[in-house]
């Protein structure tokens, strides 16, 4: 599974996601510059981004193009489009 084989850079992006939101919590606590906030925000955005374009591709890797099986393959890439639906929206 592409998540147990990338664990450490899956971790490591999460980690870095929760240091820019803690980042973001303490500019909001202390009444930090808007462009600066808005820069943070930007940020975590892309980061949340990449991590999704990261497990994305693996899946669609191990999941649908590796997937020997038609009917799993047509289920796995099912399920992945109705995700990237849902978080395009």
């Amino acid at each position: 599974m592409h998540t147990i084989k990338d664990k450490a850079k899956l971790l490591t992006r999460v980690r870095r996601i929760q240091g820019q939101t803690a980042a973001l919590e303490r500019q909001l606590d202390e009444e930090g510059d808007c462009t600066a906030v808005l820069q943070q925000i930007a940020a975590i955005r892309g980061a949340v981004n990449g991590l999704m374009a990261a497990i994305i591709e693996g899946h669609l890797t191990d999941h649908v193009v590796r997937e020997p099986e038609l009917e799993q393959r047509q289920q796995d890439l099912e399920a992945v489009l109705q995700v990237i639906k849902s978080y395009l929206k």
